[in-house]
């Protein structure tokens, strides 16, 4: 794997499998979040039983992996528009998902860091 992330096919895998698993993580999470939302019409005690859960340290780390797939999975996206628009992106391929990945870490990282001060 490591030989094929420097020779460029591996990346492009990489990204592939990235924007897979993140659409899936946020497809759970979404069945999920309709799921604890739906519990308001058994009665607010039940809610406010499971956001109660949800402040729990484990889950607030949760929140910033949800945090980077939104990001990955959006910016990588725009990514595939570009290239599925304009062809002649695909002759930046490699900048491209150079830059998916550079904005993704810095727009988490600063995310997370003001997630995690609040």
């Amino acid at each position: 794997m490591i030989a094929e992330l420097r020779t460029g096919t591996g990346r492009w895998r990489l990204a592939w499998l990235l924007h897979r698993g993140s659409g899936l993580g946020l497809l759970a999470f979404l069945i999920i979040h309709v799921g604890d939302t739906a519990l308001v019409r058994l009665g607010p005690s039940y809610y406010d039983a499971v956001v109660a859960v949800y402040r729990n340290a484990f889950f607030r780390a949760l929140e910033t992996i949800l945090l980077v797939a939104v990001l990955f999975h959006a910016l990588n996206g725009i990514r595939i528009t570009l290239m599925d628009f304009w062809p002649g992106w695909f002759r930046h391929q490699r900048a491209l998902i150079n830059t998916t990945y550079g904005l993704t870490a810095v727009t988490w990282l600063a995310s997370a860091y003001f997630m995690a001060t609040r």
